[in-house]
C-alpha cells in the first residue's frame, strides 16, 4: 500500500503529464507528428491519442470501481484502436484538449478519496483485481513512458526544436 505522500507524488505526475506534452510538442513540426521514424512504434500523434484513449477507459474503470461492487473492467485492444482513423490522423490538439479535462478531473477524484475507497477493486479479465491505488500507480507510469517514447520518436525524427507550430492546429 502506497503512502499518502506517495500517491500524492503520482497525482502530481498524471496532474502535469498534459503540460509535460504540449512543452514536448511546442517545437514539433506538423510532420513530425504523423511520421513513423522508429520501425514498430506508433506516430507521435498515435502516442497522443493512446494516452486519451487509455486514460479515458482508466479513469471509467476508477469510477465503475467505486460505484459497483467489484465490477468487471473491459480490456481494449490498444493495437487496433490506434490503427483508427481518428488515431492516425486526427489533430493531436483534440487529444490534448481532452486530457487536460480528462485529468483535472481525473486528480480532483483521487484526492478526495478515503481510505475505503483506495480499497475497493475491480475485475480485469486480463490482470485479476485492480485497486483505485493499482490505477493510480499504473497510469502515472503509462503517462512516464509516453514521454519518454515521445520524445524518441522527435529525436529519431530529426525535427525536434524546430519551429513548426503543430500545436496550431
Amino acid at each position: 500500500m502506497l503512502t499518502s505522500e506517495e500517491r500524492r507524488e503520482l497525482m502530481d505526475q498524471i496532474r502535469r503529464l498534459p503540460e509535460q506534452l504540449e512543452a514536448l510538442l511546442a517545437e514539433a513540426p506538423a510532420e513530425a507528428l504523423y511520421a513513423h521514424p522508429l520501425p514498430g512504434e506508433w506516430s507521435v500523434a498515435q502516442n497522443i491519442h493512446h494516452l486519451a484513449d487509455a486514460h479515458m477507459n482508466s479513469f471509467i474503470r476508477l469510477k465503475l470501481i467505486l460505484t459497483e461492487d467489484e465490477p468487471t473492467l473491459k480490456p481494449f485492444d490498444q493495437e487496433r484502436w490506434a490503427q483508427t482513423a481518428d488515431a492516425q490522423a486526427a489533430p493531436v490538439a483534440d487529444s490534448l484538449r481532452l486530457l487536460q479535462g480528462l485529468h483535472a478531473r481525473w486528480v480532483a477524484l483521487l484526492e478526495r478519496l478515503d481510505e475505503t475507497q483506495w480499497q475497493r477493486r475491480g475485475l480485469h479479465p486480463e490482470v485479476g483485481y485492480l485497486t483505485p491505488e493499482d490505477l493510480l500507480r499504473s497510469y502515472a507510469a503509462h503517462g512516464q513512458a509516453h514521454l519518454d517514447q515521445i520524445a524518441r520518436l522527435l529525436a529519431a525524427s530529426g525535427q525536434a526544436g524546430q519551429d513548426g507550430g503543430a500545436l496550431e492546429e
